[in-house]
């Protein structure tokens, strides 16, 4: 299947409430909308996440990220100018209306990325809400950085998957900027300067 016709297909799996594993420029991920909650309930349980740990999600732009951002500071801002799109995910004080609990963790955070990849940027357009984006892989297991590294048994449980290379293939670098001074959780493969 050639690449717009596999967009178009995820694009609609994603509108009908379904599943896809898809690559970015870090890692495959797997995600839903998450404005479907029967569908992020179903990735926590196929994933085996506990409901308590929030979930990375996907935009295609910065527009996209300030709908869900509340009142992001000057120092989100500037992150995003500077590093999106790109391997770095920006945790900060959310509009808890538009973010189901599991997605935030019970909490009042979100953590948002716009991945430097084309193809799901592409899909995240014709989708036009953002996606949950874990690595596509059970819970504690290692991140697949091509789709034969993805668990056979992951594959059976979604409902569609597109193909692709992730060009950075390392995990993105996760920063909680809803403390100050802003803090590290994961270091990835964006050096923040």
């Amino acid at each position: 299947m050639n690449i717009e016709k596999s967009i178009m297909k995820a694009s609609d799996v994603l509108s009908r409430g379904g599943i896809i594993i898809y690559p970015t420029d870090t890692a495959f991920g797997i995600g839903c909308r998450i404005d479907c909650h029967k569908a992020v309930d179903r990735l926590f349980a196929i994933r085996k996440r506990p409901l308590v740990q929030a979930m990375p999600v996907l935009v295609e732009s910065k527009n996209m990220a300030l709908t869900y951002f509340n009142y992001p500071s000057d120092i989100v801002r500037r992150l995003m100018n500077d590093y999106w799109p790109g391997a770095l995910t920006i945790i900060a004080s959310c509009k808890k209306k538009f973010v189901y609990s599991p997605i935030r963790g019970g909490g009042t955070t979100v953590g948002l990325r716009m991945p430097d990849n084309q193809v799901i940027l592409e899909i995240l357009r014709r989708v036009r809400v953002p996606i949950l984006g874990p690595s596509a892989n059970f819970h504690s297991e290692p991140t697949p950085y091509s789709l034969k590294d993805v668990n056979p048994k992951l594959v059976a449980m979604a409902d569609y998957i597109v193909d692709g290379i992730c060009t950075v293939k390392r995990a993105s670098t996760v920063v909680d900027c809803s403390v100050a001074p802003y803090k590290i959780i994961r270091q990835g493969s964006v050096i923040l300067t």
